[in-house]
């Protein structure tokens, strides 16, 4: 059953880190998720914030992968912490 008012997808920011930094860390570990603007500059605008993260999830991804997203996340985000 599709649920129609819920989406898959989730736009983050770690407060002091770059969505592209936290992209880019993700990526070397095997986990894919954009950074950027996401047709959104003016919501960005009001948020003062210089862009987002945002993972997308579809039917087909597993529990595991994203266990793995949310590992990653904090590996990414311990990295730049320390």
């Amino acid at each position: 059953e599709i649920d129609g008012d819920r989406a898959a997808l989730a736009a983050f920011n770690v407060k002091g880190l770059h969505a592209s930094d936290i992209a880019a860390l993700l990526d070397q570990d095997g986990v894919a998720i954009r950074s950027g603007h996401h047709c959104t500059q003016p919501l960005h605008s009001l948020m003062e914030a210089s862009g987002s993260a945002r993972a997308s999830l579809s039917f087909y991804n597993t529990k595991e992968e994203i266990d793995r997203f949310i590992d990653s996340l904090q590996g990414a985000i311990a990295f730049f912490g320390e």
